[in-house]
């Protein structure tokens, strides 16, 4: 003990600038969990779907029509800034967003999240995470 304080007498910067890179790795991981979070996988999404979770498809009309995950409603990116008066009988409900590659849907989800929607989550890589677990997409522009 005595020695550990001799150290720490002894190298205060070093000491310091241990302390700050201690508590910079734990914001960023705290940040990192934080955003992580707001995100689900395929499985997990099958999951809030069977618990009657809204899904919303923020690509392109033509995108969706190409096909989109079953029972996904489309809502373009530009009307989630609206999604507080057109959804809000959802206020409370699971909603999923998603979009081709993951990076949009994440940004609609925090969005939706802003304007009191609890449990809006992003698909984590989004259509492309969907195809890749091989599962079924449905065509059409319902």
């Amino acid at each position: 003990m005595e020695q550990a304080l001799e150290y720490i007498a002894r190298h205060p910067w070093l000491v310091g600038a241990t302390g700050l890179a201690l508590v910079v790795a734990i914001a960023y991981e705290l940040r990192a969990r934080a955003h992580a979070f707001a995100a689900v996988s395929p499985q997990e999404a099958i999951r809030l779907m069977n618990h009657h979770a809204l899904v919303l498809d923020i690509r392109t009309a033509e995108q969706f029509a190409a096909g989109h995950v079953g029972g996904a409603r489309h809502m373009a990116s530009a009307e989630i800034l609206k999604a507080g008066e057109t959804l809000k009988k959802h206020l409370e409900k699971p909603i999923v967003v998603y979009d081709e590659g993951g990076s949009l849907g994440a940004t609609a989800a925090r969005q939706l999240a802003a304007q009191g929607f609890k449990k809006a989550v992003n698909l984590r890589g989004g259509v492309t995470a969907w195809r890749a677990e091989n599962l079924p997409l449905t065509k059409g522009a319902k």
